[in-house]
């Protein structure tokens, strides 16, 4: 479909955003529907300009918020739901009768992942690495609608893992254990853990081949979910498989996500089968 003056337009904001495939699966799925719409890629430093320049814009439709504005976006946006709220970051903006409204797809879309790969979710330990606006999101998914009652959480920004933990403490019943993110705090959660979340840029194109964790510390019984989906297998993944764990690839969590953001944005039913059919083209 051609652009033009009647277009409404999305797009990701983050830095960096030169690696994301969101541009891709949203503009296939629009084109699928055939609807007038597009699907941008925008490198923010600014986020407060950011919002304030699309706000001004009448076609803007909504927007993909991932690293690092998932919570300074915050003060910027007029509404936000109650879950992104309990949470305390976004990431996903909706423009409704010129009003910015922030939600959070992101919990969402990790509890699906994780389910689907067959996640042990019975009450086990789980061990969150990171504790940015993604971690915040799968924490009290796994909290609030999965039943988790202990998390370890490991991170190496002391003020934003502390403020998670106090915040998961205060509005649940969880047990919260965290530290920093170093070889012995990972070699303690790992010896309980069943379940390990990777929420940190580490990795993550175009600085591939490096992990948070070292290899010698996974174990068989062990699931290993890698947010980071770019590249597919990460050296946290490739590792996790070497020494036997299940994994589960961040395109899963990335996927669920958008699709939940597509039906937000246009009111339709996202085409998941050509959202996913474009993820794996990218990542034979």
């Amino acid at each position: 479909m051609d652009i033009n003056a009647a277009t409404q337009f999305c797009g990701v904001i983050g830095n960096p955003v030169e690696h994301s495939l969101s541009p891709a699966i949203h503009n296939a799925a629009f084109r699928e529907l055939g609807l007038n719409f597009v699907y941008l890629a925008w490198k923010v430093e600014a986020i407060g300009d950011a919002v304030r320049g699309l706000r001004a814009l009448g076609n803007f439709r909504g927007a993909s918020v991932t690293i690092p504005h998932k919570v300074a976006v915050l003060p910027f946006l007029d509404e936000v739901d109650a879950t992104a709220r309990h949470i305390g970051a976004i990431n996903t903006i909706v423009s409704e009768n010129r009003k910015l409204l922030g939600t959070n797809t992101d919990a969402a879309g990790a509890l699906r992942a994780l389910k689907e790969g067959n996640a042990p979710l019975s009450g086990e330990p789980v061990l969150i690495l990171g504790s940015g606006g993604a971690a915040r999101a799968i924490a009290f998914a796994l909290v609030v609608d999965a039943g988790i009652r202990h998390v370890y959480l490991l991170g190496i920004d002391d003020r934003e893992r502390g403020q998670l933990a106090s915040d998961l403490t205060e509005k649940t019943a969880v047990r919260v254990t965290e530290a920093c993110l170093d070889e012995k705090a990972l070699k303690a959660a790992l010896a309980e853990a069943k379940v390990l979340i990777h929420c940190t840029p580490t990795g993550m194109a175009p600085k591939t081949g490096i992990s948070c964790v070292p290899a010698q510390l996974l174990h068989p019984g062990l699931t290993v979910m890698d947010i980071v989906y770019n590249p597919r297998e990460t050296q946290l993944l490739a590792d996790a498989k070497a020494a036997g764990c299940r994994i589960i690839s961040g395109l899963e969590m990335f996927l669920y996500q958008a699709a939940a953001q597509f039906e937000r944005w246009t009111g339709r039913s996202a085409p998941t089968p050509v959202m996913r059919a474009v993820l794996e083209s990218r990542f034979p």
